[in-house]
């Protein structure tokens, strides 16, 4: 069942950790010349643990005051400036960019800047394809919308690692809030689970989305002095030959 819950209960957690692209990217810093003179390791440049994160904020990147009568005031660190990280840390670099500046970049920008690391690039793309190319890799799962986070977990099951099992997936209205391209862009992701052998099943009420089913479960609900729920069948062509099934007048 793939909800429109939050990806992840800490305010760390973000796009690029969920697809487990993070990993590769913080080993892509600790490889260079800069961490090997420094002696740093992948985990100095994470957020969620001691050795490269600012202490100050714990990686968070901003404070929180908590106020007695008031709502809470968050107020960016002064350690580090939003950064999140140490200044030795950030003086790593890759093509002139910091970890920091890596995970302020949308996913299309990221795609270009690291088209050379086929690895990061393989787990970076699917969030592009189901329609998130303008999030920020490092952007806290808080502040994506309930939409946003059901597309981020489709695209952790787009990666090359789910190609081999057979998944049959639940989606709850998963076109909600979307623009018309995005939703095409949505279609291409749901045909690839279907190309990779897998099964989805879309509670949806968007047209574009029903037409394009292989078969359609046409629910109604009669409601008198009972309720009766009754359902149609079929294919959307044959279902748009059937005068009792509205969804078939639509179509």
């Amino acid at each position: 069942m793939v909800s429109q819950s939050p990806i992840g209960k800490s305010s760390r957690s973000n796009p690029v950790t969920y697809v487990k692209a993070y990993d590769d990217i913080r080993k892509l810093f600790s490889d260079q010349q800069l961490s090997k003179i420094k002696g740093f390791e992948p985990k100095h440049f994470s957020f969620n643990v001691e050795g490269g994160r600012c202490e100050t904020c714990k990686g968070e990147g901003y404070l929180t005051v908590e106020m007695q009568f008031l709502a809470d005031v968050t107020l960016l660190c002064e350690e580090c400036g939003g950064q999140r990280f140490k200044k030795e840390v950030l003086e790593v670099t890759f093509k002139d960019k910091s970890i920091y500046d890596v995970l302020d970049m949308t996913i299309e920008e990221s795609l270009t800047f690291l088209k050379i690391k086929k690895n990061i690039l393989a787990r970076l793309q699917p969030l592009s394809d189901v329609g998130l190319g303008y999030i920020k890799l490092g952007q806290s799962s808080s502040t994506l919308s309930g939409g946003e986070a059901q597309r981020v977990k489709l695209a952790s099951f787009l990666t090359k690692e789910f190609l081999s099992k057979n998944i049959f997936f639940i989606f709850d209205e998963p076109t909600t809030g979307l623009h018309f391209h995005d939703i095409n862009k949505l279609m291409d992701a749901f045909n690839a689970l279907v190309e990779n052998g897998h099964t989805v099943l879309i509670v949806e009420h968007n047209m574009e989305v029903i037409r394009a089913a292989d078969w359609v479960i046409d629910l109604d609900l009669a409601v008198e002095k009972m309720v009766e729920i009754w359902y149609l069948e079929g294919r959307p062509e044959e279902l748009k030959n059937i005068s009792s099934s509205y969804t078939g007048q639509y179509i």
